[in-house]
């Protein structure tokens, strides 16, 4: 009864979690893990979706690990070369930057990509999906969170958004908003690549456990919920994975990664990132979403059939070392 009650716990910590935005750049990690984990969608930011599928507990456990941790395998296996990070004068550089977050959620992903690419220090408190107790100070129950100064930013786009301003407050041109390019990569990201990951990483039974091995290793759950969501949520999410492809039109999952991927390298003609010498909001955009999947078995299958292990390559180097400040 107890691993029970826990299951129906961690469903109880994400029912609210709304569906993501259908406004390309502007996501929500709480509520866009929704879209891409299960198979719920809706249109601006207060609406939200659920999906039913079994009438169990065990499935329930899944929708909300699914839905709060999602997938992820941090690329902490950067190469030893010289970083090509982006400096910020010390005068825009933030001072105090805190990100409350799921370690395995693409969205908080992005934003660390963000901060790293521009070494800004940050200190992470990883929350628990099921108190969200390291949240209970502010009004927005979502994550990413962000605090940077004192003051609250919330919705991975619009953090981005923020900070860019934030750190070059002297461009004459919004660089975010009026450049067209940056614009439409960044909202294909958030509207289609995303929906891509899940049928992929819960293709089939043991790249489910794969994907879960990590979400509940990495996550910020007890020793029991660890033990019950990794095996249930492995389990239903296979079955979900199926789902999944229906609702996005997918007949084959790798196929359509695949093409993302290539679409991608495609866009790029001939450039080493979206951005030319360097890497632009779109091109942090695209790899903070791939990060949590390139060291599953999509990831590395995707690398291994598409052209876009080079670029991926020279994003790690780009990025470089985290820029997190350990406890």
């Amino acid at each position: 009864m107890r691993r029970v009650s826990g299951l129906a716990a961690i469903c109880r910590a994400v029912e609210g979690v709304a569906a993501a935005p259908s406004v390309s750049g502007n996501p929500v990690c709480r509520s866009r893990l929704f879209q891409v984990a299960l198979f719920s969608t809706t249109t601006t930011n207060s609406s939200s979706g659920r999906s039913h599928w079994f009438s169990s507990t065990r499935i329930a456990a899944a929708h909300a690990v699914a839905g709060t941790v999602l997938f992820s395998v941090a690329a902490s296996t950067l190469v030893a070369e010289v970083q090509a990070k982006e400096s910020v004068q010390s005068e825009n550089r933030p001072n105090d930057v805190v990100l409350y977050q799921y370690e395995a959620c693409p969205f908080c992903n992005k934003v660390k990509a963000f901060l790293d690419y521009y070494d800004i220090p940050y200190k992470v408190v990883e929350v628990n999906p099921i108190s969200k107790k390291e949240i209970k100070w502010s009004d927005y129950k979502k994550v990413p969170i962000l605090m940077v100064d004192g003051e609250q930013l919330v919705d991975s786009s619009d953090i981005i958004n923020k900070l860019t301003k934030k750190i070059h407050p002297d461009e004459a041109i919004d660089r975010v908003s009026e450049d067209g390019e940056v614009k439409k990569w960044r909202g294909w990201v958030d509207n289609h690549l995303v929906h891509l990951l899940s049928p992929n990483i819960y293709r089939s039974t043991s790249e489910a456990l794969e994907s879960f091995d990590y979400i509940t290793s990495h996550g910020n759950f007890s020793f029991t919920e660890r033990i019950a969501a990794k095996y249930a949520g492995a389990a239903a999410m296979y079955f979900v994975s199926k789902k999944l492809k229906k609702k996005y039109d997918i007949t084959d999952e790798r196929a359509a990664l695949y093409e993302a991927a290539e679409t991608w390298v495609d866009a790029l003609n001939g450039r080493d990132f979206l951005g030319g010498a360097k890497p632009n909001l779109a091109d942090l955009a695209v790899f903070g979403v791939l990060r949590p999947i390139r060291y599953l078995k999509s990831g590395r299958d995707m690398v291994e059939h598409t052209r876009i292990g080079d670029w991926y390559s020279r994003m790690e180097n780009s990025v470089g070392l985290s820029s997190r400040i350990q406890a």
